[in-house]
């Protein structure tokens, strides 16, 4: 038997009085998630304990079969691994933002979806001008980067961009507790300092003449130090791949031992190689016993705030991959176990992320199917499972 997670990140969302009091699941064209909706099993679950940040790492530790309880410690940490930064004991890694403060306010957490290629300079600026021997930016991609602070302290509360849109910058600057007030400081005093040196960059000046987004900020946060998680072949017996255009979920496939599988044209967009990732799956699938793959076009989406292209995400999730990988997962040379979900909600109005339970598929080969037929937020409240949390998702995936 082979084991393939299908993730829509940010796919879940609340009723929208646009679209009649439906969500997006519930309006998009998708027969090819239906279709496996009604052959498996359905139901709801809890990724997110409630005493947890409502963020992608601990929703996708909780969907790989990882308790975020013991193995979360910061994003940044997990961004690092994918990047090939090696982190030492006492190294503080934190994701760092590009993004657009407007009249103090934080319009966007991405800059207007930055290029990679203007983000790579207008880091190396940043290094040259704020890097010392215990500061160091790492670029990534567009407006997604990397904060090592040597010797940093833990215990400093701050804010994920994605989810203050429209908040002003000040309210939201770094905070600290139990002694990490230094840490606190240098943190924001980067902050204030990068306004001034992004904004005379010539990159900056030539955006907004070209009515785009300037990045004009960084924006550090989810702050940790380097976890010790065990493998996913230790956990579960199953050695495993990840699929997927965003630095985060293929760190923790780092951590987890899991072969990285890169494609071509991957960028966590709408605009992704929908198609070359449904092939690597297939092909993937071939010699691993287990892939996770991960789209992140509707979380983007849904933190735009656009409705309409949350919806075109997700029928291009159904009919780019889900229906290629239905056609062909008998070239696979096995049976097939196939769970199709969300991570977290994005609901599109609101542009951050909520903890509700996610709707999810499990279909199993020879299994009975539950009365659900269709694939949505209020139909998998009908299914078999009911409500699961965190890491029996995966233990009754893999059953």
């Amino acid at each position: 038997m082979k084991y393939l997670v299908i993730l829509g990140d940010g796919m879940a969302d609340r009723p929208i009085k646009k679209l009649a009091n439906k969500t997006p699941l519930m309006v998009a064209d998708k027969p090819n998630i239906d279709f496996i909706a009604e052959k498996g099993q359905n139901g709801l679950l809890k990724t997110i304990p409630d005493d947890m940040p409502t963020g992608s790492a601990v929703a996708n530790l909780s969907v790989m079969g990882f308790d975020p309880k013991k193995y979360f410690s910061g994003r940044g940490t997990l961004e690092a691994a994918n990047m090939g930064v090696k982190l030492e004991k006492n190294d503080l890694a934190m994701r760092c933002n590009l993004l657009t403060i407007q009249d103090d306010k934080i319009k966007n957490h991405s800059a207007g979806h930055i290029s990679t290629e203007e983000a790579k300079e207008l880091i190396g600026v940043l290094n040259q001008e704020l890097g010392t021997k215990n500061i160091k930016f790492h670029s990534g991609i567009s407006y997604k980067h990397l904060l090592i602070i040597k010797n940093g302290n833990e215990n400093v509360e701050c804010f994920p961009p994605h989810d203050y849109p429209n908040t002003n910058f000040n309210e939201v600057l770094v905070k600290s507790h139990d002694g990490g007030e230094e840490t606190k400081n240098l943190l924001n005093d980067l902050i204030i300092k990068s306004h001034k040196i992004l904004k005379e960059h010539a990159i900056n000046k030539k955006r907004i003449e070209e009515g785009k987004d300037p990045a004009n900020s960084i924006w550090p946060w989810s702050p940790g130090k380097k976890p010790q998680m065990p493998s996913f072949k230790e956990l579960y017996g199953l050695n495993g791949a990840v699929i997927s255009a965003v630095d985060l979920i293929n760190g923790i496939g780092v951590y987890a031992g899991m072969d990285i599988i890169k494609v071509e044209g991957a960028t966590g967009l709408y605009d992704t190689n929908y198609e070359g990732k449904a092939e690597a799956a297939i092909e993937t699938l071939k010699n691993h016993d287990f892939l996770y793959l991960h789209i992140e076009a509707t979380d983007e989406a849904g933190h735009e705030g656009d409705i309409d292209l949350k919806i075109k995400c997700i029928e291009y999730l159904d009919k780019r991959i889900v229906k290629y990988i239905l056609g062909n997962k008998d070239k696979i040379g096995d049976e097939l176990t196939i769970a199709v979900l969300p991570d977290h909600p994005t609901p599109a109005e609101m542009r951050i992320h909520t903890r509700e339970a996610v709707p999810f598929i499990i279909y199993k080969p020879g299994e009975i199917q539950d009365i659900v037929d269709t694939y949505n937020e209020e139909d998998a409240k009908k299914g078999i499972y009911k409500t699961l949390s965190g890491i029996e998702f995966m233990k009754e995936f893999l059953s």
